[in-house]
């Protein structure tokens, strides 16, 4: 999918990844940003929009489609983890990790629909985890959240496909943000991880591996499965 000339909306906006993906694409030629985050953030460049858009109100999520009503794509980034092992996470956290990770980026998907669709198809990229994939103890709950994220990705495809719009599911490892600070794991630059979802994104790949740890990961996620999980069973 080319991006020059197109107009996205990007979820979680504010920091990390998503101030990343705002970035890239307006280097890429974007002709409008809209930068969703709960509280929006005022942004330099007169083609990023800030918009309010909270993935546990549905309310600013159905303004944020008003709103947006010209977007071509929508990349649902915006997520929240708590560090918690499977017997002892609190359900409240557990609760609200799939409150927003899941319902919150379904709800997204469903307001926006009917947005691409009108506006001749588009894309809708779901900023996943390698955890999507196979689950580690110390984050059960963002691991059970972003495997619902997967599998609810998975089932948007051939529905939207009919409706000329493309979905694309995006695995990265460990990115060196605010989520992650003070985890001792390799992490990459997230400009490097916008970079490598934009590029996955023009070469039409429906699972995007953005960065040199994730494309490792997934090579032995296709090989032996087995493998996969245990690598992050041991974690």
């Amino acid at each position: 999918m080319e991006i020059h000339g197109t107009t996205v909306l990007v979820t979680g906006a504010n920091r990390g990844l998503g101030r990343r993906l705002v970035d890239a694409l307006l280097e890429r030629g974007a002709a409008k940003v809209y930068a969703a985050s709960r509280v929006p953030l005022p942004w330099g460049d007169p083609r990023v929009t800030a918009l309010a858009l909270d993935l546990t109100d549905s309310d600013t999520i159905a303004a944020a489609a008003r709103a947006a009503s010209d977007a071509t794509i929508v990349i649902n980034n915006a997520g929240t983890a708590a560090f918690a092992g499977p017997l002892d996470a609190d359900p409240v956290a557990v609760r609200a990790e799939m409150a927003v990770n899941y319902d919150g980026t379904f709800e997204v998907v469903r307001a926006f629909a009917g947005v691409l669709e009108r506006n001749g198809g588009g894309a809708i990229v779901n900023v996943l985890s390698l955890l999507s994939l196979a689950s580690t103890p110390p984050m059960a709950g963002y691991s059970a959240s972003k495997a619902a994220a997967h599998s609810l990705t998975q089932a948007l495809r051939p529905v939207l496909r009919e409706k000329g719009t493309s979905v694309h599911g995006v695995y990265p490892a460990g990115i060196d943000t605010d989520m992650l600070a003070g985890v001792d794991a390799p992490k990459t630059p997230p400009r490097q991880v916008a970079d490598g979802l934009l590029d996955g994104l023009a070469a039409e790949q429906e699972d995007i591996f953005p960065d040199p740890n994730a494309q490792a990961m997934a090579r032995t996620w296709w090989a032996d499965p087995k493998a996969f999980e245990r690598a992050f069973s041991a974690a």
